[in-house]
């Protein structure tokens, strides 16, 4: 089954950097996809540390649930399946269409946008015009400091563009490319800032497209609510066992079947 309407943008990846930026493209009214395939490389660990606001670190595997939960609160929709191709249409205004690949079949999704986020797989890209770069038994994307590739409409963002290996890096750098996503889609955007009643507009000021002023009740309000999705996703210890690095696994079949 394949999509009819072309979305705003699809991310490829469901991972720190791919549920980042479709946080960030969702809030910014952007039609937003994202596509996961298997689990994101950060539950593997033990336990989460130097995350900001965490003061003494978090379950990784909770710390991915809360990133979907924001990307779904703001409007993302996500699909789990392998895009295993991706086809530029057009040249002076391209459109993408990917091929994935799900447990029902193989679906397609046209997008005027990508941002690619899938560490460590980046061979749908192979074909694009994209910038690649091996490394050992690893791809970079090569892209420039705002998260751009050789090709317009496409992005990359996260460990795939080869920044450093850790979630908080990733996270700002998908931020960083999804602004930059949104500023080139001509997409009205000045901050993604919820400021005090009259903050702006006690100064003469319209308020800048994507802020909004909020008064001290829906202040209290959200106040409320966030500290309600909090308690329920800590209320109890994560039901998630402990998943190790799949190469482990593979050697432990391996010798049980010797």
């Amino acid at each position: 089954m394949s999509e009819t309407n072309p979305r705003d943008a699809l991310v490829v990846g469901g991972g720190v950097a791919g549920l980042t930026a479709a946080t960030y493209l969702a809030r910014a009214g952007l039609d937003t996809l994202v596509v996961n395939d298997g689990e994101p490389i950060v539950r593997r660990n033990a336990h989460l540390e130097n995350v900001p606001g965490f003061p003494a670190g978090v379950n990784s595997r909770l710390f991915t649930d809360l990133l979907s939960e924001q990307a779904d609160r703001n409007g993302a929709d996500r699909l789990t399946g392998r895009v295993t191709e991706l086809d530029v249409l057009g040249d002076d205004d391209p459109l993408f269409r990917a091929t994935v690949e799900t447990d029902d079949g193989e679906d397609t999704v046209e997008a005027s946008r990508v941002v690619a986020a899938s560490w460590s797989d980046a061979s749908y890209l192979e074909d694009t015009g994209v910038d690649l770069r091996a490394a050992g038994s690893k791809t970079y994307v090569d892209v420039d400091d705002l998260g751009r590739t050789a090709v317009p409409g496409i992005y990359a963002a996260g460990r795939l563009t080869e920044i450093y290996h850790q979630a908080v890096v990733a996270a700002g750098d998908a931020a960083e490319t999804a602004i930059t996503l949104v500023h080139d889609s001509g997409t009205a955007f000045y901050n993604d800032w919820v400021a005090p009643a009259g903050y702006f507009t006690d100064r003469g000021r319209e308020v800048p497209p994507a802020c909004e002023e909020i008064d001290a009740d829906e202040r209290e309000s959200r106040e409320r609510e966030s500290r309600e999705v909090m308690r329920e996703f800590f209320a109890e210890p994560h039901d998630e066992p402990q998943r190790t690095h799949p190469s482990l696994v593979d050697d432990e079949l391996g010798r049980l079947d010797e």
